[in-house]
């Protein structure tokens, strides 16, 4: 099994290699399109493994858990790898007309290959030291994305950035070492049986607040978000989209992982912390939304509110929470992702993407329009789309446990993302364009309009699959969950069942 877990971290970064020594020549970005499509293929060899025979795992270079590199893959962590490779398909198709030749030569195919390798590698690693590695992997060609054309808005993104994900791998380090020193293995499923059995459980709650806080400036949690905003509106649609679509996501990941197989010790506490937190995240994002009139800006502060949701899927954690976590991260992976590649297609047509400056886009482009309400009325949960149902598990777990005021905050930002996405449609597609000056789709070659378009419909497709055929995704959830619930088949398929 170790090749089939591999080959989705070995895939990317062969194509990387390949992209950048081809990188002045149009083959290079051809071989980024073909590179995801192998990586899709790849990955859905391992979901189809994993649905058949549960969790997979596989020792590098021969060497047995928990000395070794293991590589792990249960439902979770596979489907998160499948969504990855979608989402870096449609980008890539996406970045053949977005992405100028100047960033071309730069190395954009090349970084963004390593990226989704370092994305790969942190849904699939089973040691918290190779986490480390993947985030690295991911910040290091993050960052290069995010200034590739050096603008001084570029810049000042990258810098705030940087600067506090360098403090959450202080903090996450720290916690590392600490960890290790505690129980002497850094292995998931290894210390899934170890730290229950430390005589110090407070210093354990202690080195949990740690990881908190790593993972939640990863994941843009309250109140560790303020770069996001800073940083997410300035590179190429491209790059926004693909960091809007995964990279929060393996912030949330992390969480979900070390906060149900190793921390889950003193629930009463740390749980509630985070149900603190994902409540005060949904509501401030949400709001710092409706005060943005510009696109990106607007759909940035979406990211956090929605990540609010994902996190409380995990304070709840009940069956059905953890259900609604694992398919709110599908369906919003897809649904943001979409959101800022529409975006990317209304700068290109209208000139902008602040919304007093531009509209007409319904008149205009009216496949857009449509193209642009699918994930627009999911993301704000209408029925029947993949976002009715991710709300409606998360608010109906609430209910569960008698949560009202949690179902009534999750209810009352909904309105809310509803409030901005409508002001979008209103300013951007509906109102008149304010120079008087009709943008016009057909400015675009039809060889550019067909690399951007199809992607979005095939995001947009997924939307409206996810949406009118829940139950599967629904059922995947909850096994999901449960695998999240009891992991003695994680730990056994890592450890071999030894004590």
């Amino acid at each position: 099994m170790t090749w089939l877990l591999a080959t989705p971290l070995v895939l990317p970064f062969l194509t990387a290699v390949a992209a950048f020594l081809l990188r002045t020549r149009p083959a290079g970005r051809w071989i980024s399109v073909a590179g995801n499509a192998a990586l899709l293929v790849a990955s859905a060899v391992l979901m189809t493994h994993v649905l058949r025979e549960g969790v997979i795992a596989g020792q590098m270079g021969g060497w047995g858990a928990p000395f070794g590199i293991t590589l792990v893959a249960d439902y979770l962590g596979a489907v998160m790898v499948v969504i990855t490779a979608i989402t870096a398909l449609a980008v890539s198709v996406y970045a053949l007309s977005d992405i100028n030749d100047r960033k071309e030569h730069l190395g954009y195919h090349a970084l963004f290959n390593v990226l989704i390798g370092g994305v790969a590698g942190a849904f699939l690693t089973g040691d918290l030291f190779n986490l480390y590695v993947w985030f690295e992997v991911m910040l290091i060609s993050s960052f290069g994305l995010l200034i590739l054309g050096g603008s001084k808005a570029q810049i000042d993104g990258g810098v705030k950035y940087v600067t506090l994900n360098l403090i959450s791998t202080i903090l996450f380090l720290s916690g590392i070492g600490l960890l290790y020193g505690m129980t002497g293995t850094l292995n998931m499923a290894d210390l899934a049986r170890t730290v229950p059995t430390l005589e110090n459980q407070g210093l354990v709650t202690v080195v949990a607040m740690m990881f908190m806080v790593a993972f939640g400036v990863k994941a843009a949690l309250f109140p560790l978000f303020f770069w996001l905003p800073a940083a997410y509106h300035t590179p190429a649609f491209s790059v926004s989209a693909i960091f809007a679509g995964l990279l929060t996501k393996v912030g949330v990941y992390a969480l979900i992982r070390m906060f149900t197989l190793v921390f889950d010790g003193d629930v009463a506490f740390t749980h509630t912390i985070l149900l603190w937190i994902a409540c005060l995240t949904m509501v401030t994002g949400v709001l710092g939304a409706a005060a943005q009139n510009d696109i990106r800006k607007i759909l940035s502060f979406h990211i956090i509110s929605q990540i609010g949701y994902m996190i409380l899927g995990l304070a709840l954690m009940t069956p059905l929470a953890l259900a609604g976590a694992v398919f709110y991260l599908v369906h919003h992976i897809v649904v943001k992702a979409n959101l800022f590649l529409i975006g990317g297609v209304a700068e290109r047509i209208a000139g902008s993407t602040d919304l007093a400056r531009i509209g007409g886009l319904y008149k205009s482009a009216p496949l857009l329009a449509v193209l642009f309400l699918i994930p627009a009325f999911s993301l704000a949960g209408f029925p029947p789309l993949s976002g009715f149902w991710a709300k409606y598990i998360l608010v109906a777990a609430a209910l569960e446990v008698e949560g009202w005021i949690i179902a009534g905050v999750a209810l009352a930002v909904g309105l809310l993302t509803i409030y901005s996405m409508t002001k979008i449609w209103a300013e951007a597609f509906w109102k008149a364009h304010p120079d008087g000056t009709e943008p016009v789709l057909a400015r675009l070659t039809r060889a550019e309009r067909a690399q951007l378009l199809l992607p979005i419909a095939g995001l947009a497709a997924m939307t409206l699959l996810i949406g009118f055929f829940p139950e599967p995704f629904v059922t995947f959830a909850e096994t999901s969950a449960a695998q999240l619930l009891d992991p003695s088949a994680y730990v056994n398929a890592v450890l071999g069942g030894a004590e």
